[in-house]
């Protein structure tokens, strides 16, 4: 039976959690995450955990930050100044979408004040390990459908990605 190999086109079910058993993403009632293993689409160590498989073969993985979302980096919290914000109200914890020269980014606001409010950039799981259930459900050597690396379709994909 053939085995995932680099360059090969997966398509994959799985369940993503904390270590709590919060469960944060899944492909669960709707088709199977599609990524070409090596590509750099996906974190590393997902990548690396579905290397070796064969078809309708399961497994668990536990991935430390560095092999998902990364660290926390504090340098990826940023000071604003409140006027930037031209009178809004922003809340804490709430999310922004910024313009930046790589395109979109989004950050929470961690803290507001009356002359600055200060955002994390961090990916919301950086810091985390994470939990995986993965089932494989193909190999080929071409992409079986038209999606981007979170798995939706590129007809519904716009911000889903994150």
């Amino acid at each position: 039976m053939a085995k995932v190999k680099q360059g090969d086109f997966v398509q994959v079910h799985y369940t993503g959690a904390l270590e709590d058993g919060e469960v944060f993403d899944s492909s669960e009632g709707r088709g199977p995450l599609e990524f070409q293993a090596g590509g750099g689409g996906i974190i590393p160590g997902f990548n690396d955990a579905v290397m070796g498989m064969e078809v309708d073969e399961e497994k668990q993985v536990v991935l430390a930050p560095d092999e998902a979302y990364g660290q926390l980096r504090d340098d990826l919290k940023r000071d604003f100044p409140i006027d930037m914000l031209g009178g809004e109200k922003v809340e804490l914890g709430q999310m922004l979408r910024f313009s930046s020269p790589h395109g979109p980014v989004s950050g929470k606001v961690l803290e507001v004040a009356a002359d600055k409010f200060v955002v994390d950039f961090n990916h919301p799981l950086a810091g985390k390990t994470l939990v995986f259930t993965i089932k494989l459900a193909g190999i080929s050597d071409q992409p079986t459908q038209a999606s981007c690396s979170c798995g939706c379709s590129s007809t519904d994909c716009g911000t889903s990605c994150g």
